[in-house]
């Protein structure tokens, strides 16, 4: 993929140039239904071709298309399980057309995976709600012009996780590495792209909150949404995860497919490198892990349509993306290391 290697190398943000075509496609709405602007079913749920076209973009590119529909299948499953009518008629069918773009703000400084020790601040004010704190780690924070923020709303932290709101936060879109978004009543939302030796087109940022004002009608599921952040992010996280796996699948399958040319083509000592046992012995092991994985994705795409698989999209997830690990480095070494 051309592009995606100029944006690689280059260390640019994705272009238009790709992200319309991806928009007329409606790889943005995969799981949204119908009826609400997305391609996915009014009456369930079609998982499977989640995994299809997420595979088939990462294969090309991980950065530069792959990933770019992981951020609106994470906020469109909140915003289906939690939030109002008039939220879901007011934001699905605008992120299934890909206007905005979604990112999602998350981890913390201090906390990751722990989500229910996350320690973002909002403090009530006239019509809405004060985000004071910071977030890490947000991929695409700064071409994203919607921002899914889960926030400390009950201010006593031994509430845990039942002290946790999600937000919606609606900022301008900026290329580049950095932005500093001020609002006319005084909030600042600034951001700071993280520098990543790999993963780069969309860019994960640091970010600041400084008396960011976030109305009332933003806060999923309005007032009786309050406290309950952490149940429509795990909502969501579960069409990520199945979306993470489905990428690490269609990076394995670049990785074999790019190593079964080149060792065709390499020749040492007179022959291809695909002559030789060891070489077939890693081809071998490389197939068998994207076959596994494969399999295994498929199988719980069709159990979350039939309303099962959260718990196993966690675990094709961790399984996928740690064996994506060993055939990209396979790769590598049969590149000449």
């Amino acid at each position: 993929a051309p592009q995606a290697e100029a944006i690689h190398r280059h260390d640019q943000t994705v272009p238009e140039s790709l992200l319309q075509p991806m928009r007329e496609m409606g790889v943005f709405g995969l799981s949204i239904p119908e009826a609400h602007g997305g391609s996915g079913p009014d009456d369930g749920e079609d998982a499977t071709m989640m995994v299809v076209v997420t595979e088939a973009l990462s294969e090309a590119s991980l950065a530069a298309a792959g990933s770019l529909i992981t951020r609106p299948e994470i906020l469109s499953r909140a915003l289906m399980s939690g939030g109002t009518e008039a939220q879901k008629a007011a934001w699905l069918p605008r992120i299934a057309a890909g206007d905005p773009l979604c990112a999602i703000a998350i981890t913390e400084p201090d906390f990751g995976s722990d989500v229910a020790s996350l320690a973002l601040k909002a403090t009530r004010t006239a019509g809405g709600w004060l985000l004071n704190g910071a977030k890490t780690w947000c991929t695409f924070a700064g071409k994203a012009g919607l921002l899914m923020v889960v926030t400390r709303t009950d201010p006593d932290r031994s509430a845990g996780h039942r002290g946790l709101s999600v937000m919606l936060v609606e900022k301008p879109s900026y290329d580049g590495h950095a932005f500093d978004y001020r609002q006319q009543g005084g909030g600042r939302l600034r951001g700071r792209a993280i520098p990543t030796i790999g993963y780069r087109g969309m860019h994960s940022f640091d970010l600041a909150f400084d008396d960011f004002l976030v109305p009332d009608a933003n806060v999923i599921g309005g007032a009786s949404g309050l406290g309950k952040g952490f149940y429509f992010t795990m909502a969501g996280m579960v069409g990520g995860r199945m979306q993470t796996a489905a990428r690490a699948c269609g990076v394995m399958r670049a990785a074999l497919r790019a190593s079964m040319r080149y060792t065709a083509d390499r020749k040492v000592f007179g022959a291809p490198l695909q002559a030789y046992a060891l070489t077939l012995g890693k081809l071998a092991r490389m197939a068998a892990r994207l076959a596994a994985c494969r399999t295994l994705a498929y199988a719980i795409a069709e159990q979350l349509n039939a309303g099962g698989g959260r718990m196993e999209a966690s675990l094709v997830k961790l399984l996928a993306c740690r064996s994506a690990e060993m055939v990209t480095r396979e790769a590598l070494q049969l590149h000449g290391g």
